[in-house]
């Protein structure tokens, strides 16, 4: 199949999926419909009608799910992991340990935020766990469940976007691998890492997250939740149906499960994931820096490779032990794979109507030339590209959905008008997207995160998106920073200092309005 040249009609799958996400709230259907559009535009265009558009729409699908097949692998090891982790109770066991040691407030959102940032390898696993071990801890030293929903999904996502070895990073760098930049494809795990110090939606929400744990700032409705907590007037209720938790939430846990149960097998995944990248990118052939090693790698086989040995690992820690049994174990595997299975269908369709646009349609030149056309200042692209990634993220829910749209458009942008600032750009649009799903009411994350603290939804969302805001404000100055200087440190530094600044500010203001 060779791409088409057909002007403005290029640009109808994506605009036709970005409409349907932001009417129905679906993602899935939005970018089915969005492919088959993109196919049928392209059969019409070649000279076939429906049959062929179908056909092209299939056999790109299974082109890229081919492609693609040792991130679904790891995916699929990565559903299995932390749902065998959840039934040895190796995070019940945290929780009971954390129970006995935290003496303070501040201790309890730090020993929350602290396994938070241990459980990075995927948010579902992370909102899950931390709401169900950190909930008692909570409700002894008088933190509010808004507070407590407000550290868990502020290190869900967050955290996930900026680890490499996560169900997270896995998505982006496989939409990544590949785009092309004016003749040079990109490798999608050095553009994932190169992307990190540029998340600043993320380093700053971790930034917050801290600053709110050492101090007593508090504002905004969440200011009024922590005061009716102190005072032991807090309404404490489960804020969603046990129809809106999925099958992992409802397993059998062991009372057998030791802390070492939780940090054993995730080191194992971290340590297995570095000497496989290694391994697949030809460090121990010779001839080649460990940094070349990483570049060289492939992310997806590597990944795979790892979450092998993690599943294998903590058979061998749990099984022998009794801590689960075999048949549990291999249970354990099946819900966990199966928890997988939406993450599969967003994969592949993303994938899927990223190919219609880069292969079929030439939807990334034509929108790089209007862009170069309207003498737009390439210094404000990564700032808007940032809004535009949040706001399509907050009506869809979805962070995932968004990178899948966005990614490759913004890759093509980049290379026509900008190419130095495409590091910072696709930085954005991550930031954009979990910003997005951060706070919208109908993402995943945000559902999971109240229902694990036991706080209602609408309080958590209420809430929270005040400092959703906050952080989001200074990073859209930061990157009209980075639009200016292209200097990551110099971005990310003046981000963090606005951001410290402002909540002082804040701090002041809240305390003035309660006295």
């Amino acid at each position: 199949m060779e791409a088409i040249d057909i002007g403005v009609l290029s640009i109808l799958p994506p605009i036709i999926a970005i409409a349907l996400a932001l009417m129905t709230k679906e993602v899935i259907s939005s970018l089915i419909v969005g492919i088959l559009s993109g196919t049928l535009i392209y059969a019409f265009n070649t000279g076939g009608g429906i049959v062929k558009a179908v056909d092209v729409t299939f056999t790109l699908m299974a082109e890229k799910l081919g492609a693609n097949a040792s991130i679904i692998l790891f995916l699929g090891f990565l559903g299995a992991l932390v749902a065998v982790i959840t039934m040895a109770g190796g995070s019940k066991a945290y929780g009971d340990w954390a129970g006995n040691k935290i003496k303070s407030k501040r201790g309890a959102q730090f020993g929350t935020a602290l396994l938070g940032g241990l459980i990075f390898i995927d948010d579902y696993f992370n909102c899950l766990t931390i709401g169900t071990v950190m909930r008692p801890v909570a409700d002894k030293h008088q933190i509010s469940r808004a507070k407590l929903a407000y550290i868990i999904d502020a290190t869900a996502a967050p955290i996930c976007i900026i680890a490499p070895i996560s169900s997270w990073a896995a998505s982006v760098v496989s939409q990544m691998s590949g785009l092309d930049v004016n003749g040079v494809p990109l490798n999608g795990m050095e553009t994932f890492m190169a992307t990190i110090p540029y998340n600043l939606y993320a380093i700053l929400t971790l930034i917050m997250v801290i600053v709110l744990c050492v101090t007593n700032i508090e504002f905004g409705p969440m200011a009024k939740f922590e005061k009716a907590a102190r005072e032991g007037k807090e309404h404490k209720g489960m804020a969603a149906s046990e129809g809106e938790e999925d099958e992992l939430s409802r397993v059998k846990i062991s009372s057998k499960g030791k802390v070492y149960d939780l940090i054993i097998p995730i080191l194992a995944l971290i340590i297995f994931a570095v000497f496989s990248m290694l391994y697949v990118g030809g460090y121990f052939e010779g001839g080649m820096t460990i940094a070349e090693g990483f570049g060289n790698t492939d992310a997806g086989s590597a990944l795979a490779l790892a979450g092998f040995g993690a599943l294998i690992v903590a058979f061998l820690l749990f099984v022998p032990r009794k801590v689960i049994t075999f048949k549990e174990f291999m249970d354990g595997i099946g819900i966990g794979v199966k928890s997988m299975v939406g993450a599969f269908i967003i994969l592949t369709l993303a994938w899927t109507i990223s190919g219609v646009c880069r292969e079929l349609l030439n939807t990334g030149e034509f929108v790089g030339g209007l862009v170069a056309a309207s003498n737009m200042p390439p210094a404000i692209i990564p700032a808007i590209v940032f809004l535009v990634a949040g706001g399509l993220a907050f009506a869809m829910g979805t962070s995932w959905g968004t990178f899948g749209i966005l990614i490759p458009i913004v890759t093509m942008i980049c290379a026509a008008v900008a190419p130095e600032l495409i590091t910072a750009t696709l930085a954005a649009t991550l930031a954009g997207a979990v910003f997005g799903d951060h706070c919208s009411p109908i993402s995943d994350t945000t559902i999971l995160s109240s229902t694990g603290a036991g706080c209602n939804h609408i309080d958590h969302v209420s809430s929270q998106i005040p400092y959703t805001l906050v952080v989001a404000g200074c990073c859209f100055i930061g990157y009209l920073i980075a639009g200016v200087t292209a200097n990551v440190w110099i971005t990310l530094g003046s981000s963090i200092v606005l951001l410290l600044g402002t909540l002082i500010v804040l701090n002041k203001i809240s305390k003035k309005h309660q006295e």
